[in-house]
């Protein structure tokens, strides 16, 4: 739902406070209320988080509330529902007022978004462009709905994409050590 403003700038937007604990991302200048997460959707996060924990990746390079900003018509911020931030990025974050990862900061090393109902051409579309302008290394779709998990890539300049389901077991170019089967990761265990 885009809450009525003006456009506002990546500045504006950092700055922005309405008193609430209301999640807005930006896009094309206008604030957009996140919806609250499914239980399945934070689920799949949170078990994600704990994954790449046990895998070693310091807890400070997991954020399930740091945003990033991104290209479009106007000034645009998403919040994935995952990051792991590449060391550069989480040193280039550290003691910022938000964390937002701006267009002057390293891009994070995955980014992960876990499809909500009817916000299917969000993340499969814009997003995934979005953060192609960004050259993040990978990027997962998650989709519980369609049961699969999307890896995409970055390659050449363009997103190469796996698409892993059921029993399969998912090959993380930046994170080859994980060990998970696509359902694992749809049903959150």
């Amino acid at each position: 739902m885009t809450i009525a403003t003006k456009p506002m700038t990546l500045e504006e937007y950092l700055n922005f406070d309405d008193g609430t604990d209301n999640r807005y991302e930006l896009v094309d200048g206008h604030l957009m209320a996140m919806p609250t997460e499914s239980d399945l959707n934070d689920r799949i996060a949170s078990f994600l988080y704990a994954c790449f924990l046990k895998l070693g990746i310091p807890y400070y390079r997991l954020s399930m509330k740091a945003q990033i900003a991104v290209s479009g018509k106007l000034a645009n911020a998403r919040q994935p529902d995952l990051m792991v931030l590449s060391e550069a990025s989480a040193a280039a974050l550290k003691g910022s007022k938000q964390r937002l990862i701006t267009y002057d900061m390293p891009p994070p090393a995955l980014v992960i978004e876990v499809v909500s109902p009817q916000q299917e051409d969000r993340d499969y579309r814009h997003k995934r462009t979005e953060y192609a302008g960004r050259h993040i290394s990978e990027y997962w779709i998650v989709d519980p709905t369609a049961q699969k998990v999307t890896v995409l890539e970055w390659v050449n300049g363009l997103y190469e994409e796996k698409v892993y389901q059921g029993s399969q077991s998912i090959l993380s170019p930046s994170f080859p050590e994980l060990a998970l089967m696509a359902t694992q990761v749809l049903v959150a265990g």
